[in-house]
């Protein structure tokens, strides 16, 4: 299942969101505010996958992030 990195603090994951239920694409949502095992667990990834360095050169987090099946991160619902 795909993986979806959000936080409902974020304007973009919220029109994320809105998109996928559009599309009836099912998501494991993992709010990466909720809890500190939530935005470690991110972070991780974050650090670990170069599809996040452009978007860290530019000082941004990062979210909506989809973790695909494949292990590929994209940052658009239009990407799945």
């Amino acid at each position: 299942m795909i993986r979806l990195y959000e936080t409902p603090l974020c304007p973009d994951c919220i029109e994320a969101e809105k998109k996928l239920k559009e599309k009836k694409i099912v998501c494991e949502q993992i709010n990466i505010t909720e809890t500190i095992t939530n935005l470690k667990e991110f972070m991780k990834l974050r650090d670990e996958n170069a599809a996040f360095d452009e978007i860290k050169n530019k000082g941004q987090i990062g979210v909506p992030a989809f973790l695909k099946e494949d292990g590929r991160v994209v940052f658009s619902v239009d990407e799945l």
